[in-house]
């Protein structure tokens, strides 16, 4: 009889060893800017139930949000990585973000990757409760307190679009 690992199994794990991986290499994994006033897209994701530090801090654009289809675009000052607290995965986010947004719930995002299981997966979508915030890669989730998503993140590198 062939044994197979259980896929949900296999990434969990996958995931653990890129947060140790993280861990060693970034000693200051989590970099935040200082206070200030949020943008009015930062401002938009709390009017839909979410933590600001879900978009990188200060490089925020310009959004639209349809308020009918829910449809939104976020654009950024260019491609941005950030850590992703509590686990401090690597993440990208395009110079564009879209998806469709309503309270509490984001879908058919496109713009933000995340590295596991040594490869980029794309966040397809996430859900706020209030107290947590879970993160849909595909069918795979992972959930997190929304309280650690209370401070944008500084980008750690940013280049301009290309």
């Amino acid at each position: 009889m062939k044994n197979a690992m259980n896929p949900k199994i296999l990434f969990v794990f996958a995931l653990l060893l890129n947060l140790v991986s993280n861990s060693l290499q970034n000693p200051n994994p989590n970099p935040k800017t200082p206070k200030s006033t949020p943008s009015p897209a930062h401002v938009e994701l709390t009017n839909y139930g979410f933590p600001v530090g879900l978009l990188p801090a200060t490089t925020v654009l310009g959004y639209t949000v349809n308020q009918t289809s829910g449809d939104f675009t976020v654009r950024l000052g260019g491609a941005c990585k950030i850590t992703l607290p509590p686990d401090n995965y690597v993440a990208t986010y395009s110079n564009t973000i879209t998806g469709k947004i309503v309270k509490g719930r984001m879908a058919e995002l496109d713009g933000i990757r995340v590295r596991a299981l040594f490869k980029w997966w794309s966040i397809t979508g996430i859900r706020s409760t209030g107290d947590d915030i879970v993160f849909e890669v595909g069918m795979v989730t992972a959930k997190y307190p929304s309280k650690n998503f209370d401070d944008s993140p500084a980008c750690e590198g940013q280049h301009a679009a290309s």
